[in-house]
């Protein structure tokens, strides 16, 4: 009896161990959604180089538990990605803001690289506002008299960022946004559609600021103002690949040139999606078990047999 109830125990212990374990050889776990401090990466982003899509790769950096965004302009601090809208909020340590004028031409401002320039760039409802543009900066080239591409974005423009206490504190002059025939105008609001790239430097510009309206809310004054750059960003493409490789339970990826997409199914990458395997795999995962299955009956056969 004894020799009975161990020779049970065992088959059962080899069920349980083994069982599992192949079972979950065929179960696809996505190791491509990460974290950096408390922002999710999730696709299209992702910080494991062949994760995400090709557009957006080596972009983003995790530094300390801190998510830093880069482009040929500069580094930036990610203060958020919202991926209901696809807009994240950036912060350039040297943007100008309410309460600080930052001067020198130290600031960012915002140039993306020409092949990405499809994937992302700043909301239409961003303000850009060059400060201390010199009157031979390209911003004023073109444009006669009064027809100065400067002008107020979203409600948001220089005249009421004029009030802000900084500019008390750094004593510039302030001209109006009219002719420039006294010197060009000491702040000039545009959206980055009007030039395509802040370069402090191509536009000859001291500095500049950046606010960003998050319709519905409106807020009363450039001290509540939201300072930093929002990016929309979309894969422009349509997505079908990707919808259909986790669809299949893969995960979006893309290959090592970089640009073609991959849909990573667990051990293996497929061009399409996991379902063309998804059926070989699982058949070969059963299969397993029924061979382990029929092996532990074999021995349970033949160890009852020998006790006879």
């Amino acid at each position: 009896m004894t020799i009975h109830i161990f020779t049970i125990t065992l088959y059962l212990l080899i069920q349980a161990l083994i069982i599992p374990i192949v079972i979950s050889s065929a179960i696809h776990v996505n190791t491509c959604r990460s974290y950096c401090g408390n922002i999710t990466i999730d696709y299209p982003f992702a910080l494991q180089y062949g994760c995400g899509h090709p557009g957006f790769r080596d972009l983003l950096f995790c530094m300390n538990d801190v998510l830093m965004f880069h482009i040929s302009s500069g580094s930036y601090r990610v203060l958020e990605i919202d991926y209901a809208y696809q807009a994240l909020t950036l912060h350039d340590p040297h943007l100008s803001t309410c309460d600080t004028i930052v001067l020198g031409g130290r600031g960012n401002g915002f140039a993306v690289e020409p092949w990405r320039e499809p994937y992302m760039n700043p909301t239409a409802d961003n303000v850009f506002m060059l400060i201390g543009c010199s009157a031979g900066s390209p911003l004023f080239q073109g444009f006669p008299g009064k027809h100065l591409p400067c002008r107020n974005v979203s409600g948001m423009g220089c005249e009421e960022y004029y009030d802000c206490p900084a500019w008390d504190l750094v004593g510039h002059r302030k001209v109006g946004s009219g002719s420039y025939g006294s010197g060009p105008p000491e702040c000039c609001a545009l959206a980055f559609e009007a030039i395509k790239s802040i370069n402090l430097t191509k536009l000859e510009c001291e500095g500049y600021s950046s606010a960003y309206s998050l319709a519905p809310l409106k807020m009363n004054g450039p001290n509540g103002w939201s300072y930093g750059i929002r990016v929309k960003y979309s894969v422009q493409e349509n997505d079908d690949f990707c919808h259909a490789c986790e669809a299949t339970g893969g995960t979006c990826g893309y290959g090592s040139d970089g640009i073609r997409q991959m849909c990573m199914c667990g051990s293996f990458n497929s061009t399409s999606n996991c379902d063309s395997v998804k059926s070989s795999s699982s058949g070969r995962t059963w299969s397993m078990v029924d061979a382990l299955t029929g092996f532990s009956m074999g021995m349970l056969v033949w160890m009852t047999g020998n006790q006879i």
